[in-house]
Order: structure tokens, then C-alpha cells, then sequence
């Protein structure tokens, strides 16, 4: 077994698109651990998805052997980290594994966002960073600039930062090195009771749970009893292993070291990510700080298409959440939709890669609500007593309302000094108050916003790398709750309040949403054979209505010739028909209306 002195737990962190995955990939194959004819792009991203985008989503983890050139062997246990804002639950999750940290930055992009985030993640957590310049190959690099940049924020020497090129394995061998030679070896002991820190799971329709952890301190042999303290459930270890590119079964893991765990477990709800396994015998050992518990930003309701499938739907939840720790959900029902959840995301993206994963890797279809994000409202009854608005049915009647108040980021958006007047402009615009503005270079400005989280919900992210020409970058951490004027858009379909759109919306902001969200729904509705009136109202106020149009079936068209009153007749039973189907019609809401009512700014 490798001693302690001889191991390194280390995680790649960087902004997206800095090349964290390329250079993954660039030291298995160096350090043996691929062959040529296995290489290929993305090597430690496991999902299509993943692979699609081009982004990672998930942490992934690899152990490999590599030989030094005073021939000791070492073992590396790679984490490859997202860089993406809505994933950065993940990077927490991750450094709390390792030593140390490879601070990626792209030569030709210099430090964005993102890039001191998750620097600051960890620096909190005492790592050893060692500064990589990537992409040096490129035309556009500015290795002297960017390396002047890194020196500045790390207060490092420039000798400390390596030059590489991810695409042409320049470098590669230099960071290597410096992994050996800077990020210190686990602390531990061998010999102490087993504990061991749970930071990812998965689960496999094969085998059940899957636990992935990191051991402190002890070990763990196989057919051991062991205890998962947060639950305080006890298992037998069926099968432990190492994570190598594929899993690699073992008899027994030491402290130091990153594994897996097979117990057979079926319910997905009995693994805690942060939990702490031991021996069912030390059952006294204390637990192991884990993270903390993550807070989700954005809330939306989904709901099966049929509402025979919602069991199977919750059964998928609890899979993916496994998986995804940082999802969480809530059953709620709607009188348009049925039976559902509501579900808690960390941001937009979040909820689109989750709608996916359940339509690929579940095969089930959803409805999505309008995402929202959580509110705390106030009654003039209990002036203290906060009521929590996850979802626009939950806010108290106005006649009883004494105040609102709606979540707030500090926005940290890093672009070139031209943008600037841009940026200003688009934040003001999303009620974003300035509270500082620092120039880290000639050419490169940081303002710092307060902004509503309700505002950068939809489409801000978009909108802000439109008017910076793609060159800006955007980073948030929540901050409070701030008091606001918010009021409640119902819409109605001919009289009647459809709840699964209903939004709180800022008052200033209603009428002209209320307005979009009529004209929306008036494109997408399908007409029927009566006028449907699609209205926006505040309380029992009408702010907007638009009107589909009835389709008119031709019932005169049988009826040719013959006396004009037999045409009469039949328009006139047509028109008692009409009155009649306004009373009792129902209308349907398509899929895409749905969708189309958050696409509002397009």
C-alpha cells in the first residue's frame, strides 16, 4: 500500500471554458493512465450531455500511478471541477477532498469571474494553489500580462506559474511536478477508528448506491460493518474499491485515499452527501464537519405530462438527486396540472440540464412552471412572523399584507473597460444598485452590483454577454432580503385563473409583463369554436386582455338552395351552441405556452 507521504488529492478549478477537462485529460494520459487509442476529448466527463455542451456538470474523480524521475511512486487522485456559476456547489463539495488546487487560468482571457470564486473557495479551505497559464499557443495569448495578473491576485512569485498548452501537452509534466513538489500529503492516521467524508453518490440500476468518499482517518476492508452517522443506518461493505477511469474493486483502503462503496442500498434518500461513515462498533466517533447545506436560488414546479406517472417521477427525483445533491424538491399540487414538485435549483441552467437528465435518463416528460424565486412576506397580524413564498399561491391576501421582501445578490461582474457604460446600463435596468467599481487593469474594470435575484433569473446572463460582445463575466452570492413592492399577475383563460402562471412580479414592471404574457398566450393557444379572452389581472383588477378569436364552422354549407330562414335557423342553433360552450368549455394550455411565458425578452 502507498504511505501517506506518497499520495496527493488535488481538484482543478478554474472559469468555464479555461480548459479544466483538456488538461484532466492531458495528465491521465501522462501519468499512464490512458492509452493512446482510448484518448479522446472530455475523457472524465461521463454524461452525452456533458459531452454535448462541452461543459462539465458533474465533479469527477480518477486515481493514477505515476513514476517520479528519483523513481518513487505516487498516486494522484484527481478532481476535475465545473466551472459553470450554477455547479458551484460542486466546487465546494470538492475541495473539501483534497489538499490542493490547480488554479487554471486562459492566457488569452486573463482572470475572470468565476476564477477568483472559486480562488477564495479555496483559499477558505487552507489548499495549496498552484497557478497553471493555459492556452499559451493561442495567437491572442498575452503570457506576460496575464502572468503579471495571476502574480497580483495570488501574491506569488511569476517562477511559481506554469506555462502550458492543454491542446499540444506542453507543460503537462511541468504541473505534475509542482503537484508532487508543492501540494502537501493527507494528514491522518492509519491506525485510528475509520472515518471517512461522503462527497458524491450515484446510483446504479444494477447494483443500487453508489457512495463515493474520502478516508481520513483508519481504513475500511471488505464485508466490514459500517454506519453512516447522519442517518445512523448500519450496512455491510459488499464491495469497496478505488476510482481509477473505471472502477477497480479492493480488499481493504487507507486513510488518504478516495473510494467507492457498495452496500446494496435501494433508497436513495439514506445517503446524505457531507455524512460521515464508520465502523458500526465506534459509534461514538465524532463526524466530520461537511459542507454546508446548499441554498437553492430558483424555484419551479414540475409535473408529470400524465398524472398516472407521478410516482414514477418522484422515484426518478430521488435518483437524480443522489447524483446531484444541490437539487431539492417539495410535492405540491396545482388545479391545472395536477399533482407535482417543487423543485429548488441554483440557477437557470440548472433547471434545464435537470429537465434533461429526466427526459434522458428517466424517459420522462415534464411540464415546467414559471421558475420564481422564494420570497418571505410579512402579515399585519404577526408583523414578525415570516411567511415563506415558494410559490405565487402561497402569498397571503393583500388586505392582510404588511410587507414583502425579495432576495438580493451581490453581483461581482468583471469586463473591459469599453463595456463598462454597457453593463451600467443593463444592471440599472434590472434595479441593481452600484457599489463598487475597480480597475484591475488599464483595460480590464470589476463593478460590483447589488441586484434582486428575481431579475437575473431569466435572461440577464444572456443579455449581459450581448452587450459586453461576449467579453464579460459574472459571478453571485446571495446577500439578504431586501423590502419590495411586488405584486401578484394572475392570468385568467376565459374567466378562469390559470395558477400555473401566475408570477410576483415588481410593480413597476406588471403591467408591461402582464401585457407580453397576454400576447404570448394569444399566438400560442390553438382557437377553439368560442372567443376565449385571455386576460392579465392584478387582485380583482384587469391590467390587459387580448381575445382568441373563435374558429367558425361552416354549418350552412349542407344547406344549399331553398328558402333563406332554413340558413337562419341553422346559424341561430350555431349561436345558442357557441353561448352555451363559453359556459362550459375547457381550454388547453400547450406545452410550449408554458415555455414561451419565460422567453418573454426574446
Amino acid at each position: 500500500m502507498t504511505s501517506l507521504d506518497h499520495i496527493r488529492n488535488f481538484a482543478i478549478i478554474a472559469h468555464i471554458d479555461h480548459g479544466k477537462s483538456t488538461i484532466a485529460d492531458r495528465i491521465i494520459h501522462k501519468c499512464g493512465g490512458l492509452t493512446e487509442r482510448e484518448m479522446k476529448a472530455q475523457v472524465l466527463d461521463s454524461m452525452d450531455i456533458e459531452r454535448e455542451r462541452g461543459i462539465t456538470i458533474k465533479a469527477q474523480t480518477v486515481k493514477l500511478n505515476y513514476k517520479s524521475k528519483d523513481g518513487k511512486n505516487y498516486v494522484l487522485n484527481i478532481i476535475d471541477t465545473p466551472g459553470h456559476v450554477d455547479f458551484s456547489y460542486e466546487v465546494s463539495r470538492s475541495i473539501a477532498a483534497c489538499e490542493g488546487a490547480l488554479l487554471i487560468v486562459d492566457a488569452a482571457q486573463s482572470i475572470q469571474a468565476q476564477t477568483i470564486s472559486n480562488l477564495y473557495l479555496a483559499l477558505e479551505n487552507d489548499l495549496e494553489i498552484i497557478p497553471v497559464l493555459n492556452k499559451i499557443d493561442l495567437p491572442s495569448a498575452n503570457q506576460e500580462e496575464v502572468t503579471d495578473d495571476i502574480v497580483d491576485l495570488l501574491g506569488c512569485s511569476p517562477e511559481d506559474v506554469i506555462p502550458t498548452s492543454a491542446k499540444t501537452g506542453l507543460g503537462i509534466k511541468d504541473i505534475i511536478t509542482a503537484i508532487i513538489e508543492r501540494i502537501p500529503s493527507p494528514k491522518g492516521s492509519r491506525d485510528e477508528p475509520l472515518q471517512a467524508l461522503i462527497f458524491d453518490s450515484k446510483y446504479n440500476p444494477f447494483r443500487g448506491v453508489e457512495t463515493y468518499f474520502r478516508i481520513i482517518n483508519g481504513r475500511i476492508k471488505k464485508g466490514d460493518k459500517i454506519s453512516f452517522l447522519a442517518t445512523n443506518k448500519n450496512y455491510t461493505a459488499d464491495e469497496i474499491g478505488v476510482l481509477k477511469l473505471k472502477q477497480e474493486p479492493k480488499d481493504f483502503i487507507e486513510a488518504g485515499d478516495v473510494g467507492y462503496l457498495i452496500t446494496g442500498i435501494k433508497d436513495a434518500s439514506e445517503v446524505k452527501v457531507g455524512d460521515t461513515i464508520s465502523h458500526s462498533e465506534n459509534m461514538d466517533i465524532k463526524a466530520i464537519e461537511g459542507f454546508e447545506e446548499v441554498k437553492p436560488m430558483v424555484f419551479a414546479g414540475i409535473y408529470p405530462v400524465d398524472t398516472e406517472d407521478y410516482e414514477e417521477l418522484r422515484a426518478s427525483m430521488e435518483k437524480l438527486q443522489l447524483n446531484d445533491a444541490s437539487l431539492v424538491f417539495a410535492p405540491e399540487s396545482s388545479a391545472a396540472l395536477g399533482f407535482g414538485f417543487r423543485c429548488g435549483f441554483l440557477g437557470m441552467l440548472h433547471l434545464e440540464i435537470i429537465q434533461e437528465r429526466l427526459e434522458r435518463e428517466f424517459s420522462m416528460t415534464v411540464i415546467t412552471t414559471v421558475p420564481n424565486v422564494s420570497y418571505q412576506a410579512y402579515v399585519k397580524k404577526n408583523p414578525r412572523d415570516i411567511v415563506l413564498v415558494n410559490n405565487p399561491s402561497d402569498l397571503p391576501d393583500p388586505s392582510f399584507l404588511d410587507r414583502v421582501e425579495e432576495p438580493y445578490i451581490k453581483a461581482s461582474i468583471i469586463t473591459k473597460s469599453d463595456f463598462v457604460g454597457n453593463v451600467m446600463s443593463l444592471c440599472i435596468e434590472k434595479r441593481g444598485i452600484i457599489k463598487n467599481q475597480t480597475y484591475l487593469t488599464p483595460l480590464r474594470v470589476e463593478l460590483v452590483f447589488e441586484l434582486p435575484l428575481a431579475e437575473i433569473v431569466f435572461d440577464f446572463y444572456d443579455r449581459l454577454k450581448t452587450v459586453s460582445k461576449g467579453y464579460a463575466s459574472f459571478d453571485y452570492s446571495p446577500i439578504g432580503f431586501k423590502v419590495s413592492k411586488l405584486v401578484k399577475v394572475d392570468i385568467l383563460l376565459n374567466g378562469n385563473q390559470v395558477d400555473a402562471l401566475s408570477a410576483l412580479i415588481h410593480a413597476e414592471s406588471a403591467y408591461s409583463i402582464g401585457k407580453k404574457m397576454c400576447e404570448k398566450l394569444r399566438e400560442l393557444i390553438p382557437r377553439q369554436q368560442f372567443d376565449i379572452p385571455v386576460q392579465a389581472a392584478i387582485g380583482a383588477k384587469i391590467i390587459s386582455r387580448e381575445t382568441i378569436k373563435a374558429l367558425r364552422k361552416d354549418v350552412t354549407a349542407k344547406c344549399y338552395g331553398g328558402d333563406i330562414s332554413r340558413k337562419r335557423k341553422l346559424l341561430e342553433k350555431q349561436k345558442k351552441g357557441k353561448k352555451k360552450m363559453r359556459q362550459i368549455g375547457n381550454v388547453e394550455i400547450p406545452q410550449q405556452a408554458f415555455m414561451a411565458v419565460l422567453k418573454l425578452n426574446d
